[in-house]
């Protein structure tokens, strides 16, 4: 069973920036894509961004390109998400998620997903 551990989380302004870390104790990381998604209170959880297993390639949800950066250190079994410029509406519970294969598929990127983080907080006050 992998296990995904978020941290980085955290109250910020409007403008500011955080940067989020998703350790995994799978021994299949290096070989599994891996993303980011948020859920603000009252909605559902949507995507923000994915990462193959190389790093080779990315893909964002609109609402955060050219603010955010998905990246990976197979050697740490860890993803980062660097937050920057950001917004009230990027205020949300973000979990980290470990997809089953190597690669995502942009056009359904909610799919092949074999396990979750517990989440962490991040609030952006205007």
């Amino acid at each position: 069973q992998v296990q995904l551990v978020e941290s980085g989380g955290g109250m910020v302004q409007a403008g500011g920036s955080l940067r989020l870390s998703c350790a995994s104790s799978g021994r299949t990381f290096s070989s599994s894509a891996m993303g980011w998604f948020r859920q603000a209170p009252g909605k559902e959880r949507e995507f923000v961004a994915a990462i193959n297993w190389s790093g080779g390639s990315r893909y964002y949800a609109d609402s955060v390109k050219g603010r955010f950066t998905i990246s990976r250190d197979n050697a740490k079994n860890t993803v980062y998400l660097q937050m920057n410029s950001l917004k009230p509406e990027d205020t949300a519970l973000y979990y980290c998620a470990g997809y089953q294969g190597f690669t995502v598929d942009s056009a359904t990127p909610t799919s092949g997903i074999g396990s979750w983080g517990q989440g962490t907080q991040v609030t952006v006050s205007s």
